[in-house]
Formats: C-alpha cells, structure tokens, sequence
C-alpha cells in the first residue's frame, strides 16, 4: 500500500506501509512491513527482541542506511531480508520476491557483503573472484572477464594474483564486495562493511562504495553504525533504536528538521553536579530538549553562540563548575538524541550492556 506522506517528508515510528515512488507505480526495491524476531535468553531468562515491528521500504537504485547502534537490530534485519534468518513475525520482500515464499528467487537477485571477511585466504584475489562467478551460474570467459572489471575498479588490480593472507584489511574488504557483485545483483546488502578498517582505509572504502554505486545503478542496502558514514552514503536513512524505526529520511532532511543549534556542557570535579546544573538550565529558560549524558547536559538552542555565555555565566553564579562548552549546528547525532532521548554514544553502551540483540 502506497504511503500519502509527501515524497521527500521524514517518517517517524513508520508502520506497516510501503511508499512507491511517485507517478511510476514500480514495486519498492525492498519492503519489510512490522518484522519481529527474538532469540533466547541466556540461562534460561526471558527472550531477547531483536527487532519489534520494524517496517520501512527503500525505491530502486537508492542507497539506504540503516543507522543505529551496535544492537539494534541492523544486522539481524539484513539476515531477514537476505533469507539467512527467517523471522517470527510480519512480511518481507526483496526485488519483488517475498523472502519467506521464494528464498532461492531472493538469493538470485541480491549481493550479501556480511561483517565478517567471505573470500578464502589461501587463494588469490582473481581466484576468489573466479569462483565467486562461477557458482553464481557465470560461464569461465564471462567469470574471468567480470573478475577483471571489479579488480579494476576496487584499484586490485596489481594483486591479483596474491594469495588473499597478504592483503591490507582495506585490500581484503574491497574484495568481499567485489565478490558480493560479481553477478551483477539487483540488490547489494552491506553490513558494515567498514568495521574494523582504520580510518584512512574507511575513508579509502566510502570512495569506493560512492563509486560502484554510481556504476553498477543498484539498490544497495547499507547498515552501520557510523554516523560520518550514514551521514556520506546514504540518499535515505532510517534510524534503529532497540528493533524499530524510530525517523526515516534523507540525512539532509533529518538534520534540518532540528532548528537551531546543540549546546553542550561538560562539567568538572570529580562529581560533577549534574542534577542542580540541570535546575540553573531549566530557569534560564533559554535551552530545550536537556538531557545527561555523562558528565555532559546536552541541548538545543534557537542561538546558540548567544545562549552560552548567558548559561556559563548562571552556572558560574551557582558555583558549577564548567570544563568546556561547544555550540554547534545539527548532526545525526543530535537526530538520535531527539528522537530516542539519549546520545548515540549512550545508546552503543547501553547495547553493549546486553538491552537488546544484533
């Protein structure tokens, strides 16, 4: 069922509903409408939910985020989608085909690029390509040949033919994804496909990744819990708090729709007074949306570089100790502090902490 919303408008806690795009009537490249998994509890506890009625729908040839930290359901969702996890409840469907009904038509016509590295270390770059293609149903010349245009293309050229053990951690993640396209897949899953790369290969993997999107004319679906990354990738995003969709849109959009600027305190001393500097922000009046995060108040302002002074000066007054203070315009960061209530920082140690599951 279509969405009525205005195309381009943020989405939050969307439900069950597909969006098509405008005037075209195609079928959404990927749909999942109100998905719930959970897995078992350690020793006996209650079950853990993973995912807990999430639903969005990502049009053909976008670049889609899902943006949250680690634990919120990113991966167990791409699992769904791509046939290696089924889930207990709510529908899904993959270039057309339901996930459930037709998992070998799916697998056909998507590309899975998973965490953890797929290509065989003790054969070479082209071999690992060459075998990719060949089970995908690829002739031998027409392996060899898509092989070569992948290797050119990630800069692999000249290590062709090193043996995989040798290669850099960026030099070996670049040929995962090759390996994910080799058969030229209507749908790519990237699931964190930076992870564990230092930033210069990062840097180095997002080129790449901007590039074969613009050449291979895909629908890639790319979950992270990057926000520079979400934040330079993604066309749309949709950010994943604890199994939901909490806002979807483009990272343009979800940025602008918090006016103003974000201010942050941090506080000094070994115990910081947290509560009563809240008490002096709140009868300043002139700060919203305040939370703790930390030794940190964070929140946002209609003129920041005119209310700080104006905050430093009362908690100066109330004997508050102040170990540094920014003004700035809006992030994906501030985006998840306004719609989940806590920072993303936060919500990574509270995952970490066992809340909810991968």
């Amino acid at each position: 069922m279509a969405n009525t919303a205005p195309r381009g408008a943020l989405r939050k806690n969307a439900g069950p509903t597909f969006r098509l795009p405008e005037g075209t009537g195609a079928r959404p490249a990927i749909e999942a409408a109100g998905l719930v998994k959970s897995y078992p509890g350690a020793r006996g506890a209650a079950r853990i939910k993973a995912l807990d009625g999430l639903s969005f729908s990502v049009e053909a040839g976008t670049i889609f985020g899902l943006l949250g930290p680690n634990g919120a359901g990113k991966s167990t969702t791409a699992k769904i989608l791509s046939t290696l996890s089924t889930a207990d409840s709510g529908t899904a469907a993959v270039a057309g085909h339901d996930v459930r009904l037709h998992p070998g038509r799916v697998r056909q016509a998507i590309g899975f690029v998973a965490q953890r590295p797929v290509s065989d270390p003790m054969d070479t770059g082209m071999e690992n390509l060459v075998l990719a293609g060949r089970l995908q149903g690829l002739g031998a010349r027409d392996a060899r040949a898509r092989a070569l245009e992948l290797l050119e293309r990630f800069s692999l050229t000249d290590d062709a033919g090193r043996l995989v053990k040798g290669y850099s951690g960026g030099m070996a993640r670049k040929l995962d994804v090759a390996i994910g396209l080799m058969h030229r897949p209507q749908v790519l899953f990237l699931d964190e496909p930076t992870t564990g790369l230092d930033p210069e290969a990062r840097a180095d993997m997002w080129a790449e990744l901007e590039e074969m999107a613009r050449a291979e004319e895909m629908t890639v679906l790319l979950t992270t819990h990057y926000l520079e990354e979400a934040d330079r990738l993604g066309k749309r995003l949709a950010i994943v708090d604890q199994g939901r969709i909490v806002v979807e849109g483009t990272p343009g959009e979800l940025k602008d729709a918090l006016h103003g600027d974000a201010v942050a305190v941090e506080l000094a001393g070994a115990e910081p007074q947290l509560g009563r500097a809240r008490e002096v922000l709140a009868a300043v009046g002139l700060l919203r949306d305040v939370i703790t995060d930390g030794r940190f108040l964070r929140g946002r302002a209609d003129s920041g570089g005119a209310v700080l002074p104006v905050l430093l000066s009362r908690l100066d007054a109330a004997g508050i100790a102040v170990a540094s203070a920014t003004v700035s315009r809006p992030s994906l960061d501030d985006v998840y502090l306004r719609h989940t209530g806590r920072s993303y920082a936060e919500g990574e140690r509270s995952n970490a902490e066992g809340e909810v599951a991968a």
